[in-house]
């Protein structure tokens, strides 16, 4: 009986195993800038979401007698030339802009890792005529691609996100298939090709849940990358189209005017520039969690 009770009080005085998610949740919590941007953006995605019920004025509401007012108490953000309301614009654009930054950041990741997955598994030639493939795409100015979708094509929403994943999946490919390259000769892997699992089932089973910390940490990034060049695309006047309306829309529009009223530029750009920052400071925070040896590195 004594025997007993000394056993399950030295199984009780060993160290619990921690997960390596919760190692990584308890980093990422020590990094200050990291959790600051993570609640921005909760609080950013939480105001998007809610912009209909707390939007001070109606989206296409115009007050002409009002023209381009700056800040005051019925309009906090000001108005722009047409009398619309600025912070109800900014909060519909973020909309927009985040919109397009997550969906066409899930395309990217869809094909990136679903290319990269079999490229790094199945190696030898198969790898050798995908990553040309990838080489040949990378050598071409996707500025110019984007552009001719957009005039040939006509400038959609949904066109828009087809082309920006097209261009963001390359590099995600290359560091999946990177990953995928020093797993396929693990233990494990040849264990379960072993037991008869076919290449599909070893890849979903086995090797993407080992390499999902790279693939968050890039897709993290990715984001803004994407919500820049949909910026910059708009700016240029093939992103997004009237009446609809983003951060890189009211950018440009405030740019025209940014003499004469400098908060139609400042607000929307300050905007942009406080979630591009918030998604920059997550990803190095969690690439530091999940690889902290290539963080000291």
């Amino acid at each position: 009986m004594a025997e007993s009770n000394t056993t399950s009080l030295n199984r009780e005085a060993l160290p619990q195993g921690v997960s390596l998610w919760d190692d990584a949740w308890v980093r990422l919590r020590k990094n200050r800038l990291a959790m600051a941007g993570l609640g921005f953006l909760i609080l950013l995605i939480i105001l998007c979401l809610l912009t209909p019920l707390i939007a001070p004025y109606g989206y296409e509401e115009q007050n002409l007698r009002l023209g381009a007012s700056p800040p005051s108490a019925a309009h906090w953000l000001g108005t722009d030339t047409l009398g619309r309301d600025m912070l109800t614009r900014i909060l519909y654009g973020g909309r927009i802009s985040l919109l397009v930054g997550l969906v066409a950041t899930a395309m990217a990741l869809v094909i990136g890792v679903t290319y990269g997955a079999i490229s790094g598994y199945f190696g030898g030639r198969v790898d050798a005529v995908m990553m040309r493939l990838v080489d040949t795409l990378y050598a071409l100015p996707f500025m110019i691609f984007i552009i001719l979708l957009m005039v040939v094509f006509g400038r959609n929403l949904l066109l828009l996100f087809l082309a920006i994943g097209a261009v963001e999946w390359l590099t995600m490919a290359r560091i999946v298939r990177g990953q995928v390259q020093s797993l396929r000769q693990q233990e494990y892997i040849e264990a379960a090709i072993s037991l008869g699992l076919g290449p599909a089932a070893v890849i979903r089973k086995h090797v993407l849940p080992n390499v999902l910390g790279p693939i968050i940490v890039y897709t993290t990034l990715t984001i803004p990358s994407v919500m820049l060049l949909e910026a910059f695309l708009s700016f240029l006047g093939l992103g997004i189209q009237p009446p609809q309306s983003s951060w890189g829309v009211l950018i440009s529009y405030g740019v025209d005017s940014m003499e004469e009223y400098p908060w139609l530029l400042i607000f929307p750009g300050v905007a942009l520039a406080m979630t591009l920052f918030a998604l920059n400071f997550l990803g190095d925070g969690l690439r530091d969690a999940l690889d902290p040896k290539a963080s000291r590195d």
